[in-house]
């Protein structure tokens, strides 16, 4: 299958992509995977990638469009991807129909993690990291440290990241909203649509994905 996963920030995008790809046997392919992997490798996309982030500017379409068509033509991707990330706006969503018709290929699906807002709000703002190793994250509701602002794992002092506060994920949904979200209408005028509740624990939202993407494959 070839599926775009699309959602909010906070929807749990990363996590549903790696388990749904590994069920479906095909490549989890995500934007900010294929920017490490080009920048470290230093290929010509990469360089110019990495020429605008130094700047502080945005990596224009093109440069993003040009990763995504170099990895969905790699061997691994041929029986299908699961793509997290982009297209992140319609111009990227018509640039990638433009490459499968030009390779013969289609999208079977576009699945949509819904997640009210205030969810996100609550599921972001709540992330507390450990000062002394990143991976030890922690929540002041769905993850509660033994003791209150100390990592359970090493001892080390829990905080809140910039980007986690209310305000900041309030203006990335923003962003979402104007930019990412009106693929969905796009995607919804060729049929594509699939949309599921990401609220509840990971392997009832996995499961529920697994559903509607076998009856979409079925359809």
């Amino acid at each position: 299958m070839r599926i775009v996963l699309v959602g909010p920030p906070g929807a749990g995008k990363g996590t549903q992509a790696a388990f749904l790809a590994g069920n479906l046997s095909i490549p989890h392919i995500s934007t900010g995977d294929l920017f490490r992997a080009n920048i470290s490798q230093g290929t010509e996309l990469g360089l110019k990638a990495k020429s605008y982030m130094d700047a502080g500017e945005l990596v224009p379409d093109e440069v993003t469009i040009g990763m995504a068509k170099d990895r969905m033509e790699q061997p691994d991707a041929e029986r299908g991807f699961l793509l997290d990330g982009f297209p992140r706006n319609v111009a990227q969503a018509e640039a990638l129909d433009t490459m499968l018709d030009a390779a013969g290929m289609k999208l079977d699906a576009v699945l949509d993690l819904e997640v009210p807002e205030d969810e996100v709000v609550k599921r972001i703002a709540g992330r507390r990291i450990c000062r002394n190793d990143s991976a030890h994250v922690f929540h002041v509701t769905y993850s509660q440290p033994k003791t209150e602002g100390v990592c359970d794992v090493c001892g080390g002092d829990l905080y809140q990241r910039d980007d986690d506060s209310e305000e900041t994920v309030r203006k990335r949904l923003e962003v979402y909203h104007t930019q990412t979200e009106p693929i969905i209408d796009y995607y919804k005028a060729q049929g594509l649509v699939v949309t599921i509740s990401a609220l509840g624990k990971v392997n009832d939202v996995t499961a529920r994905a697994m559903e509607a993407l076998r009856g979409e494959k079925a359809a």
